[in-house]
């Protein structure tokens, strides 16, 4: 009996290690937290993905490039040409959107591209001559200046926008304070009723004010964020009014009364300059059609009379 019960022992044990060899590459049965958990992370990564698919072009394939672009040719550029374009994107209301990064590194990427595209010229000599030298030079120029170009007129735009806007915003203000609100509770009533750029920057230095920043730092912020003459004058007067503990109400009636007359004036000398840029379009294109249209059939008569 000792042998086979020996043998009995031995199979066993054999057949022990064999089933646990065998579920040794096997996961762990998890429970169900853990389960759960897992859920929860495969939703997480599918969540971040549809977010980057929700990104637009340039935060999802610029940005990156931006950045390695930006690491190899950081010795090139100048030390303060990132602050300069941040200011311009934050001027332009596009700090949320874009990064000076990215801006920097579309120019560049414009102005590589213009190089190629000149080059592949010369190769297929699409354009001979010297205007393909002309065309190798102005290319890659035109290319680097295009975003640089499309900046400006955004801030161009957003700080008429702006200036257009001053004068209805500060007589609401007025209006306001002089029926009993307060200051932030004007800045309040102009974020409520208007949709602009200038409602828009009201409302962060309300928001500026409740966080506990001091009204004249603010101020001060707003006046750097816009870079409008007519406003930083505002701005100032409104300060060293504050300092002085004149009535704001007043303050505001005379600025609204000056941005008024400043807005007639703008008008006055936009319509002043509409004669002299209509000249152009007039020569180039309206009078050579009505010489062609009262000229031609005379000048064809007069020609078989000769001919």
């Amino acid at each position: 009996m000792d042998p086979i019960f020996g043998w009995a022992v031995l199979v066993a044990g054999a057949g022990i290690a064999l089933v646990g060899l065998s579920q040794m590459g096997q996961p762990a049965p998890l429970d169900a937290g853990d389960y759960l958990r897992s859920l929860d992370a495969d939703l997480e990564e599918i969540d971040e993905f549809e977010r980057t698919l929700a990104l637009p072009f340039l935060s999802r394939v610029v940005r990156p490039v931006a950045d390695s672009l930006l690491r190899t040719l950081g010795s090139l550029l100048p030390g303060n040409h990132r602050e300069v374009v941040h200011a311009q994107l934050v001027h332009a209301g596009l700090q949320g959107q874009f990064r000076a990064e990215e801006i920097i590194s579309l120019r560049v990427l414009g102005g590589v591209a213009g190089l190629l595209l000149g080059i592949l010229n010369l190769g297929l000599g699409l354009v001979g001559g010297g205007t393909a030298l002309l065309l190798l030079v102005m290319l890659p120029v035109v290319g680097a200046q295009l975003p640089k170009s499309w900046l400006d007129r955004k801030v161009k735009e957003r700080r008429e926008s702006i200036l257009r806007d001053l004068p209805d915003t500060l007589d609401l203000m007025a209006i306001s304070v002089e029926a009993g609100v307060g200051f932030e509770g004007a800045l309040g009533v102009v974020r409520d009723n208007f949709e602009s750029p200038l409602a828009d920057e009201f409302a962060r230095t309300l928001r500026e004010m409740e966080l506990g920043l001091p009204r004249r730092e603010a101020l001060q912020n707003l006046k750097k964020r816009t870079e409008v003459p007519e406003l930083s004058n505002f701005v100032l007067t409104l300060t060293q009014a504050d300092a002085l503990g004149m009535p704001v109400g007043r303050v505001l009636k005379t600025a609204a009364e000056e941005m008024r007359s400043k807005r007639q004036q703008w008008a006055r000398e936009k319509a002043a300059k509409l004669p002299v840029k209509i000249l152009f379009p007039l020569v180039l294109f309206i009078f050579p059609a009505i010489f062609i249209v009262l000229l031609g059939p005379a000048a064809s008569d007069i020609g078989g009379a000769f001919g």
